[in-house]
């Protein structure tokens, strides 16, 4: 049986155990009180169908590629099996081609081959599928017998609660401790290469190595200052637009708007969250950069096609709804009292808005810019299409500028080896992300204690 229908059936016996047992329970007349309600026990019987079955189909389907690869290398003739490693694995990659492709190879060795890896895997779908359906009826028998009714059904389903959420939490974290190790192990091994001095304060990038030794080719510059700029660049006038008018349509919508229009202006802002980067980046170089370059000539200024001006610009409008959804939400969640006892005092609405509500909303508020920043640092498609892709060393947002998301980008794509300089410094660039961000978090962490301390 497939996978997927063995999975159909596992889910369909655990639905069965869950009916069989809530009715068995609802029905239970014996000597004493159940200790737990009647959804308890099927809940429980259920876990005990599915849960084993599972794990026996995931562990299954790790260890049988290596079972049916196993199942091949012993169906090999002795000629086949004297020859190299490399002669052996030729023949393989041939098995599992006619496989995946549905075709005949013409050597005869190939299509025992293949038979033989069909027979083996046949056996183990019929041997998987019967040991899944054992242990789905043995859940069923076990949640059926009186065992289950001496035992507090409530209980062992918050315990397997309690160890389903502690392991959501260990994924995550785990996940986290990968992403970091893994990025900071290859930054180890470009460091050893190019120095960390010449990476950090370097101005000048051009990353192009050589592949092999016998070819002329440059020997690459690593210096990520133009790149820390460019994003810096970017980012700062992206949020220059999208604090302000994200910050002040929240106030607008939170205080002043009515009702009626709320409902109308908050989910037509919050479509803009919703079209695609690629979407934003052709507006951008189809119109934005166009404009600017027009309304710069025509004042005698010298603006090039791609700029950083208009990247920023249209970036800021893209994150725009990230601040000013969230804001609005933090805002009316102030309590209606701080409100209503400014105004008592005899204070305006506006400095109601200055000297209550905002101070008291803003760890939400800091939150909401935190989370627009790091989409402005992590965007790509936008500065790609709308700045390019050199590394200029300027402040100028009217000139073609780069930052170090693209650049991970175009690092990584192409013939380059991995281990060379050239790709290990996509993860260096990452690092520096990594860093950026934690210390943007730790900022905001400190902004949220000391207000949350001083209005809770």
């Amino acid at each position: 049986m497939q996978v997927t229908s063995l999975f159909l059936m596992i889910v369909g016996l655990g639905l069965l155990a869950f009916f069989l047992s809530f009715q068995r329970s609802a029905r239970y007349n014996g000597p004493t009180r159940l200790r737990s309600l009647p959804h308890h026990y099927a809940s429980l019987t259920a876990v005990w169908t599915v849960f084993p079955a599972l794990l026996l189909m995931i562990v299954w389907s790790i260890i049988e590629p290596s079972y049916l690869q196993q199942k091949i290398e012993a169906s090999l003739t002795t000629e086949i099996a004297d020859q190299s490693s490399d002669a052996i694995g030729l023949y393989l990659n041939r098995v599992h081609l006619a496989i995946a492709s549905g075709t005949v190879d013409a050597d005869p060795v190939v299509q025992s081959l293949v038979v033989a890896y069909e027979k083996a895997a046949l056996q183990s779908r019929y041997l998987n599928t019967a040991m899944v359906l054992v242990l789905c009826l043995g859940g069923i028998t076990l949640g059926l017998s009186k065992i289950l009714f001496k035992v507090h059904a409530r209980v062992g389903i918050e315990r397997l609660l309690k160890a389903f959420l502690i392991l959501c939490s260990g994924v995550a974290i785990v996940t986290t401790i990968g992403i970091v190790l893994s990025v900071l192990f290859e930054s180890i091994r470009f460091f050893n290469a190019v120095s960390v001095f010449d990476f950090m304060f370097g101005t000048s990038w051009s990353p192009q190595t050589s592949i092999r030794s016998d070819q002329v080719g440059s020997s690459g510059s690593f210096g990520a200052v133009p790149l820390f700029l460019g994003t810096l660049l970017i980012s700062l006038i992206a949020m220059v637009i999208a604090v302000p008018v994200g910050l002040m349509t929240a106030i607008y919508l939170s205080e002043y708007a009515t009702g009626k229009f709320r409902t109308i202006a908050k989910p037509t802002l919050e479509v803009l969250a919703g079209i695609p980067t690629v979407v934003y980046g052709f507006f951008a170089a189809l119109t934005i950069a166009p404009f600017i370059r027009n309304v710069g000539e025509s004042i005698g200024l010298s603006v090039a096609s791609e700029s950083a001006l208009a990247a920023g610009i249209v970036m800021g409008v893209m994150i725009i709804p990230f601040v000013s959804s969230l804001s609005d939400d933090v805002i009316r969640a102030v309590p209606q009292s701080m409100r209503d006892g400014s105004l008592a005092l005899g204070a305006t609405r506006s400095e109601t808005i200055k000297k209550v509500i905002i101070p008291a909303a803003l760890p939400g508020i800091v939150g909401s810019v935190l989370l627009a920043a790091s989409r402005a640092i992590g965007e790509t498609m936008i500065v790609v299409m709308a700045a390019g892709l050199a590394a200029n060393l300027t402040v100028n947002p009217l000139e073609a500028v780069t930052t170090v998301t693209v650049q991970i980008v175009t690092l990584l794509t192409g013939d380059q080896e991995f281990d060379s300089p050239k790709t290990l410094a996509a993860f260096a660039l990452g690092l520096m992300l990594f860093v950026t961000t934690l210390l943007l978090n730790v900022i905001a962490l400190h902004v949220v204690r000391r207000y949350r301390e001083q209005y809770e």
